[in-house]
């Protein structure tokens, strides 16, 4: 006999939540693990774009944070080739040399203390989009964790290299999770390695849906309240972990010589 059909809504997502609590616990994974399947995860995605773009991840020590090494693509990362480099990108773990426009990663972590990990990249279907100089639209349930999260940067400042491009971009993206670049590409940020790498996956979908839906007619808009609690629930640690296992096992079927030994998730 069924004993939960008139429970409320907010019993029902309480209990849900407690249940995912319970059954997908904090990953094994070390941090440097995490980017380096991150890596493979935006390469399958279809966030490559030769060597454009970098993926960042706070280390240990205040002021350092683990990103991959210039003259390799997102399919090349493994978590033995990753460097650890300091706010002026000195190496300090690894070899060879970080992307000079990992410099904006500086300024972004320096700004944002709840930031642990960036993903930007030169994503075909959010590069599209920023050509038209259009801000992101949410109008769909499954990007709604993006949903008034994503802001918009639309005079391109040239090729971030520079700390003006730093202060630009970080200053753009405010107080939000994401930004898209206009004539550049899109970043996402996040709490955790799994969010960022989540919201990563979700802004390049987002944006394929947005481009597919505007050829065929006007976008209509989400109820705000529903988007904004659907925004919160989606965006629950638990849920983008358990997001990042599954794009961790698929993309170690794909990609096995990314981590060094075996690892269950």
């Amino acid at each position: 006999m069924a004993d939960t059909m008139r429970d409320s809504k907010d019993v029902l997502l309480e209990r849900a939540e407690r249940q995912m609590g319970a059954h997908f616990s904090d990953s094994p994974l070390t941090t440097r693990q995490k980017v380096a399947l991150t890596c493979r995860i935006a390469f399958d995605g279809g966030h490559d774009s030769g060597l454009a773009g970098q993926i960042s991840a706070r280390g240990q020590r205040p002021g350092t944070y683990w990103t991959q090494r210039l003259g390799l693509g997102f399919d090349e990362i493994t978590e033995d080739n990753l460097l650890l480099v300091d706010e002026d990108l000195r190496v300090l773990e690894g070899e060879g040399m970080p992307n000079p426009a990992n410099r904006f990663h500086s300024w972004i972590y320096r700004a944002r203390e709840d930031v642990n990990c960036i993903v930007h990249t030169h994503s075909l279907h959010t590069a599209a989009l920023a050509m038209l100089e259009v801000p992101l639209v949410v109008s769909q349930m499954d990007t709604t964790p993006l949903y008034e999260d994503c802001a918009f940067l639309k005079d391109w400042p040239g090729v971030p290299v520079g700390n003006e491009e730093g202060e630009i971009i970080s200053r753009a993206l405010g107080d939000k999770r994401a930004v898209l670049l206009a004539h550049h590409g899109q970043l996402v940020t996040g709490r955790t390695v799994e969010e960022a790498c989540s919201l990563a996956v979700l802004i390049e979908r987002a944006a394929r849906l947005q481009l597919l839906a505007m050829s065929a007619g006007t976008i209509q808009p989400l109820d705000p309240q529903l988007a904004r609690e659907a925004h919160d629930w989606t965006l629950e640690d638990v849920r983008s972990r358990a997001n990042f296992a599954y794009y961790a096992r698929r993309a170690l079927r794909n990609h096995p010589d990314c981590l060094t030994g075996e690892v269950r998730l």
